[in-house]
């Protein structure tokens, strides 16, 4: 159990004074104006999660306006953010009463690895826009519920650091940089520091209408926050035209199994198994690229039967429940990504609101399976799903 607060700040009392910076009367001199302004938060302490959908409201009140629209905000008219959630809630569970189900096995396998549950940390930017402890304190609370974490290459502690924090499993997500040198030393780190995939997203090829930002006048984290896996900033540069050739790249300079992250239709699923990819990742990015796209569980059924099982298929974008979770396990998916919310807990208690809200999902998750009539993950099907 989580519960030192000084182990959890160890290694980032730097980071926390570029962070405060940030929120400091001088530099809101400078800063494009926000209109409500809060230090960025660094208490660590326990937060009582009723459900992840509440902590949304809660993250609200402890950060900053401009910090708080660029996490909850979407693109354009945010219709793909809403209906990520209400395509969830259109699909409807067929309970299995009587079943003798006095127990349920959360725990699953994620590309040789053994996770506690069939859930991860998906990919976010910059976490030190939210908390002292930024990664490293998501990090430890993912080694604590024994689940995978999806770090990005923006974040704001190093990847080395993340990888240390904790003893869970890690894949790491790519914003491929445009200079090839400086792309095959990222790659090279990653797989140093004992990352076990590598998960290329391929929907960031121009930046996403986020009108939140805009009129918040925000420059976004990455303008503000230190980038830890950058030496200079110039070397963050993303290529804008990836194609296949960079998804071979990426295969040959580190030998570890590759995903592409991004995708929506069964064409690019054909695509990933004639290049020998470990697996698939169906997302939207949670709404925040291109507006009316579907929701990434209306697309998951023939994205799953496209694969075949061939591919490991995982997918994120809405999820708040462990019924959602239950749900998208039931059309084929083999791991759910939760994002928001867990930027919402670390907001609320830094590594101790990450856990809780963890251990919040795996107690709703192992309820579903104990009334759906399941022992184990591997009994859950599109059975247990009315069509």
């Amino acid at each position: 159990m989580i519960s030192h607060r000084r182990g959890f700040l160890s290694g980032t009392a730097t980071a926390a004074a570029a962070l405060a910076a940030i929120s400091s009367p001088a530099a809101a001199e400078t800063d494009p104006p926000v209109r409500v302004r809060r230090p960025i938060p660094s208490a660590v302490q326990p937060v009582t999660v009723y459900n992840l959908r509440e902590l949304e409201a809660r993250s609200e009140q402890v950060l900053s306006k401009g910090t708080f629209d660029y996490i909850a905000g979407a693109s354009g008219d945010e219709w793909t953010h809403a209906e990520n959630q209400a395509a969830l809630k259109r699909i409807t569970l067929a309970p299995h009463y009587l079943s003798g189900v006095g127990s349920a096995d959360l725990s699953t396998t994620l590309l040789g690895a053994k996770v506690a549950a069939p859930f991860f940390i998906a990919p976010m930017g910059t976490y030190g826009m939210v908390h002292a402890t930024a990664e490293v304190g998501a990090a430890q609370a993912a080694a604590a519920e024994g689940i995978l974490m999806c770090p990005s290459t923006y974040s704001t502690s190093t990847l080395e650091a993340i990888a240390a924090a904790g003893a869970s499993p890690k894949w790491f997500q790519v914003y491929l940089p445009a200079d090839r040198g400086v792309a095959r030393e990222l790659l090279m780190r990653a797989k140093a520091a004992g990352y076990l995939a590598m998960a290329v997203t391929i929907d960031v090829d121009v930046r996403g209408n986020h009108e939140r930002d805009d009129r918040n006048h925000y420059p976004g984290p990455g303008e503000l926050l230190p980038m830890g896996n950058f030496a200079v900033r110039s070397q963050s540069t993303k290529k804008p035209d990836l194609n296949w050739d960079d998804i071979e790249f990426v295969q040959k300079v580190t030998g570890l199994p590759v995903f592409i992250k991004g995708v929506l239709g069964a064409d690019l699923v054909k695509q990933a198994r004639k290049a020998g990819l470990a697996g698939v990742y169906v997302s939207n990015h949670g709404g925040r690229q291109l507006d009316d796209t579907p929701a990434s569980t209306t697309v998951l059924p023939r994205i799953v039967d496209a694969a075949d099982g061939k591919l490991t298929v995982v997918v994120d974008s809405g999820f708040r429940r462990g019924q959602d979770v239950f749900k998208a396990l039931a059309l084929g998916a083999n791991a759910v990504g939760i994002g928001r919310p867990i930027l919402y807990g670390l907001s609320l208690g830094g590594p101790m609101g990450v856990q809780a809200t963890l251990a919040r999902l795996k107690a709703e998750l192992e309820m579903t399976m104990r009334l759906m009539g399941t022992r184990t993950v591997a009994e859950i099907g599109r059975k247990h799903l009315y069509t």
